[in-house]
C-alpha cells in the first residue's frame, strides 16, 4: 500500500536545527475520494492510504454515444451531472464512510464541460465537508493505476500510455518527474482500433469488438505495414496502417467476400498495431536501460499486447487489472493520495482541456503539483 505521506505544517515557534516555522510529521491514514469525469465514463472510488482501495463504482455512457458513433461532449457533460452524486453516495454507503479526508478530481486533459462537472462537484463537496481537494492529471492517473495492485512497480520505469486519445512513451523517474520520449504523430492507437472497427461495421466503441473478432482470424491474412519501426526516435504513427486496412476492406467488398475476410483483417490489424507498440517500447526500454515497464490506458487491456510484451521484455511488465485500464475513479483516487501535499482549499475549479504531462512537478514543489 501507499506509505503515509510526509507533509509540512506551520509550527508556532522555530524548530532547532530546522527551517524556521516548519514542523515535519507523518499524518495518520487518509481516505481520498476520487472523481473521474474527463470523457464518457463517470468514475468514483474511495482509497485509504494505509489499507488501499475501499470501494469504487463506474458508469459508462457507451449506450448514449453509440447512436452517434462517437462521444458527444454536451451529452457527456449532462450525464456526468446526472450520475456523479448518486455514485458518490453509493460508494460512501457501501464503504460505511460518512465523508472522505480529501477529494481528488480529474482536472484535465479532457472535455472541458465534462471536467467542470467533476471539478465543481469536488470543490462544492470539499467546501461542505471542510476537506481539501486535489486536482489530478488524467494521464498521471493512468500512469499510477498499477499502484493499486499487490505488486506495484518501483521507480523508475518506462510507461507506455495507450488509449483512445493518447499514445506515448514516458520515462518516469519518480512521481511528477516525467520525460516524454515519444508520442503519436497522428492517430492514437485506441483511435486506430475504433476507426478500423468502424470500417468492419463493428459499431461503437469498436476496440473490444475488434479484439474479439480478431481471436477467430488469421493474423497473417493481410500484409499490413508496421509504421515507424525502422525510423529513429520513439514516435508512433497509425494513420498509414488505418489507410492500409481501409484498402483491404474495399478490396474484399469489391470481391464480394467481406464477411469471410473480416476476422482476418481484424487479426492482421491487431497484430500490426501490437507489433508497432512493442517494437517502439522495447527500443525505448533498451535506450533507457529500463528494468520495468508499465502499460496503462484502455488499450492496455488488449490481451495480445499483454502476452507479447511480457514475453519479449527481459524485465518486469506491470499492468493495472483489466477494469482499471479504462477511465475509472480508482486511478484518480490513488493519484490524489500520492499528491496529498498538493491539496488545495476548495475554492478554484480547475478544468484544462490540454495539459502536458511534462508540465507536472513533484508533489509539493512550488506548492502545486500542476505546475
Amino acid at each position: 500500500m501507499i506509505a503515509a505521506h510526509t507533509v509540512f505544517c506551520k509550527a508556532k515557534y522555530p524548530l532547532p536545527g530546522g527551517k524556521p516555522g516548519v514542523l515535519r510529521y507523518d499524518p495518520p491514514a487518509m481516505r481520498v475520494l476520487g472523481l473521474e469525469t474527463s470523457c464518457d465514463e463517470t468514475g468514483v472510488a474511495l482509497f485509504d492510504t494505509e489499507t488501499g482501495l475501499l470501494g469504487e463504482a463506474l458508469h459508462s455512457q457507451v449506450d448514449l454515444h453509440a447512436l452517434y458513433g462517437g462521444v458527444v461532449p454536451e451529452i457527456a457533460s449532462r450525464d456526468h451531472l446526472r450520475r456523479l452524486l448518486p455514485l458518490i453516495r453509493q460508494v460512501l454507503d457501501e464503504t460505511g464512510v460518512d465523508r472522505p479526508d480529501a477529494i481528488a478530481y480529474t482536472a484535465g486533459p479532457g472535455l472541458v464541460g465534462a471536467l467542470m462537472v467533476g471539478a465543481g462537484m469536488a470543490n462544492g463537496l470539499g467546501a461542505a465537508w471542510g476537506c481539501p481537494v486535489v486536482p489530478v492529471h488524467h494521464m498521471e492517473g493512468h500512469l499510477v493505476a498499477p499502484m493499486l495492485e499487490d505488486d506495484p512497480p518501483a521507480w523508475p520505469f518506462l510507461a507506455l500510455l495507450v488509449s483512445g486519445g493518447h499514445t506515448m512513451l514516458v520515462w518516469v523517474e519518480a512521481l511528477g518527474r516525467y520525460r516524454v520520449l515519444g508520442s503519436t504523430l497522428d492517430d492514437a492507437v485506441g483511435e486506430a482500433f475504433d476507426k478500423t472497427a468502424k470500417l468492419l461495421a463493428l459499431g461503437y466503441p469498436g476496440g473490444p469488438a475488434l479484439a474479439a473478432l480478431a481471436e477467430g482470424g488469421d493474423d497473417q491474412a493481410c500484409a499490413l505495414p508496421r509504421p515507424m519501426l525502422n525510423r529513429p526516435g520513439f514516435d508512433f504513427s497509425f494513420s498509414g496502417l488505418k489507410t492500409a486496412v481501409m484498402l483491404k476492406v474495399r478490396e474484399a467488398e469489391e470481391a464480394g467476400c467481406i464477411e469471410e475476410a473480416r476476422a482476418g483483417i481484424a487479426a492482421s490489424f491487431q497484430r500490426a498495431a501490437v507489433d508497432t507498440l512493442i517494437g517502439r517500447t522495447l527500443k525505448a526500454a533498451r535506450a533507457q536501460h529500463a528494468e520495468r515497464i508499465v502499460v496503462a490506458g484502455g488499450v492496455g487491456a488488449n490481451r495480445l499486447l499483454r502476452a507479447e510484451l511480457a514475453a519479449a521484455f527481459d524485465g518486469t511488465v506491470h499492468y493495472p487489472r483489466l477494469r482499471f485500464c479504462t477511465d475509472n475513479g480508482a486511478m484518480i483516487a490513488v493519484a490524489g493520495a500520492l499528491r496529498l501535499n498538493d491539496a488545495e482549499e476548495p475554492a478554484t475549479i480547475r478544468a484544462t482541456a490540454r495539459w502536458s504531462l511534462e508540465a507536472l512537478t513533484a508533489p509539493g514543489v512550488n506548492g502545486q503539483g500542476h505546475g
